[in-house]
């Protein structure tokens, strides 16, 4: 599995705590993780919570990764934000349990934490859990686990919905602000993230073409 880390300029100073707990889980389940920003460096590209939803829908929807870990100060901006971007079914989790229902229940794609607000002792130990308990078992097995089969259905039900409902990715990023797209892939990992890991495609391309 590839995991993605993104969090916005309000939160960008705890980027590194919020990466070290999320790449110590995932080495130790054997999983890929990577850091795309905000990292704090002066200068970069100043990623807003909407910006998040925006790329989440491009890493995802080119399967450059298999799951992206978000936030914000409340966690709730960067969970709308995903949820308005086709292809991206992101929940929240303020603490462990929530995490590990939302992956067992929902079966989710990405996952929205906030980083403000009751962030305070504990914060690394309780980031640490989140991602232990998230990523515990294989996405959507169910919880209670006789509850299995009617989750499984309401996910894949909400999934067929959301590509009705949803223009195609491709149609969304050529009908958006050139400028608001531009800024949202200039992280500074981006390039080299993405060309490694996004399958090719319309989308793909369109994106290397955006960022020459």
């Amino acid at each position: 599995m590839k995991i993605a880390l993104i969090n916005e300029n309000s939160q960008a100073s705890k980027n590194a705590v919020i990466y070290t707990a999320l790449k110590d889980v995932a080495d130790e389940k054997g999983y890929e993780s990577f850091n795309y920003g905000m990292t704090g460096k002066e200068g970069e590209s100043q990623l807003t919570y909407v910006q998040n939803g925006l790329l989440a829908s491009i890493l995802l929807g080119t399967k450059a990764v298999d799951f992206v870990v978000t936030g914000c100060g409340t966690g709730v901006g960067a969970m709308l934000a995903c949820n308005s971007f086709p292809g991206v079914v992101c929940g929240i989790a303020i603490e462990p349990t929530d995490a590990y229902l939302f992956s067992q229940i929902n079966g989710g794609n990405a996952l929205s934490i906030p980083y403000a607000k009751g962030f305070g002792w504990g914060a690394e130990l309780n980031l640490t859990l989140i991602f232990e308990r998230l990523f515990a078992e294989p996405m959507g097995g169910g919880y209670p686990k006789e509850r299995v089969v009617p989750e499984q259905r309401n996910a894949r039900i909400l999934n067929e919905v959301k590509a009705v409902v949803y223009k195609p990715l491709i149609q969304v990023l050529k009908e958006i602000d050139q400028d608001f797209l531009k800024e949202t892939i200039a992280t500074e990992n981006f390039t080299e993230y993405f060309t490694a890991n996004a399958e090719p495609g319309e989308v793909r391309d369109y994106i290397l073409a955006s960022l020459a």
